[in-house]
């Protein structure tokens, strides 16, 4: 076919979807050239490369619309291809930053725009990555029953895998550390996540906790609270409880030495300290609580790492913030202004002028700092002396 070299370009230029006006041709043989020589009533033959005008060919042919898919077959649309899938990419990146586990975790949204800025996760493996992120720290199993039992894959999160990559990208984000960088990093980076945690090395700490029954953790918990000892509770001993007669309130703290402070008086209250990031036992302990009925209440340190603790407990348990809120955070600092710095600061769900305080002031305040407030806001609460809702919630 003579003229075939014409009819694909003027196909492909038509399949831009964009308006054509003059169409490249070439190379050509003798023979083609003057074939389009013919077509247009030439006066001498067109060169090997020549540019042919839409209107000039529109005289010869008539339709070219209508020629060209008569010789070739149906035209394109790339550029109503291009702006689907620009449409697309865009729903996805919006459907990911306001996801409610993004949102529920601020530190979430600098992971999201990483994998934006990636541009290559589909819908199908961020959709995966949401609901493990949704149910990590988990219980201490192994990783591939737990992507057994939440992707239906046991293979879902090994190693290479593109939902691995994502969700340890993610806790890297999370826990503000460098991603990992081989296996051994990823593996210690699961174990954080609860994943594969050691039955009996995982242990979170509790006081205060009186609880009915006889299983384990309820004898543990009752002879540690009639003896004025905190209880270490073991992720074996905790999968193992019912968790009968759990108290309506309990306090959460993050660092031990507000428990010892409340073990050192008398009548210590319903506590359990997290320890920092929290691991398996203290989430499944935390769960179980809120679960059986009892309310959450969390406090923790002023400082960048403190708000992202926060936002992860009372995003995966529940929990209500206590005494977390800027103005506590600047009552506390104008008591005493001296700190640490507060590091990296990701916003505060719960709270939305707090980050903006911390970083304005750049002072952490710990928590042992406002000790004996937070254990008068109990014992006073308790005692229905003081409105403590003006701290909670």
């Amino acid at each position: 076919m003579s003229l075939l070299p014409l009819w694909q370009a003027v196909h492909d230029r038509l399949s831009s979807g964009k308006p054509v006006s003059n169409v490249r041709v070439g190379p050509m043989t003798e023979a083609e050239r003057e074939a389009l020589a013919d077509l247009l009533g030439l006066a001498k033959l067109p060169g090997e490369h020549t540019t042919v005008s839409m209107a000039k060919l529109a005289e010869a042919v008539g339709d070219v619309r209508a020629a060209v898919v008569e010789a070739l077959g149906p035209l394109d649309d790339r550029a109503a291809r291009r702006a689907e899938v620009a449409a697309e990419r865009t729903a996805l990146w919006h459907w990911l930053e306001t996801h409610e586990v993004v949102i529920s975790q601020p530190a979430l949204a600098e992971w999201a725009a990483q994998v934006r800025r990636a541009g290559v996760a589909t819908r199908a493996s961020l959709d995966n990555v949401l609901r493990v992120l949704r149910e990590l720290p988990a219980a201490g199993l192994p990783l591939p029953t737990f992507a057994d039992a939440l992707l239906g894959d046991a293979h879902a999160l090994d190693d290479g895998t593109r939902e691995s990559g994502l969700v340890l990208r993610a806790l890297a984000t999370v826990y503000g550390v460098e991603p990992p960088a081989d296996a051994a990093g990823r593996r210690a980076l699961w174990e954080r996540a609860g994943i594969a945690d050691d039955a009996l090395s995982a242990v979170v700490l509790a006081a205060g906790l009186g609880l009915e029954g006889d299983d384990i953790a309820a004898v543990v918990l009752r002879a540690c609270a009639k003896s004025g000892h905190a209880a270490a509770l073991t992720l074996a001993q905790l999968r193992a409880s019912t968790f009968a007669g759990c108290p309506p309130e309990v306090w959460i703290v993050e660092n031990p030495s507000v428990l010892a402070v409340a073990l050192s008086r008398p009548g210590c209250p319903p506590l359990v300290c997290v320890s920092g990031w929290p691991n398996s036992a203290a989430m499944l302990l935390l769960r179980r609580l809120s679960g059986a009925g009892s309310t959450l209440h969390y406090h923790g340190d002023f400082d960048g790492e403190g708000l992202r603790i926060a936002a992860h407990v009372m995003a995966r348990t529940g929990a209500r913030p206590w005494r977390m809120s800027t103005g506590d955070y600047l009552a506390a600092l104008n008591a005493n202004p001296t700190g640490a710095p507060v590091g990296r600061v990701t916003e505060a769900p719960w709270d939305a002028e707090l980050a903006t305080a911390l970083r304005a002031h750049g002072t952490a305040v710990a928590e042992e700092r406002v000790t004996d407030v937070l254990l008068r806001d109990i014992t006073l609460g308790r005692d229905g002396d003081h409105p403590l809702d003006q701290h909670l919630g």
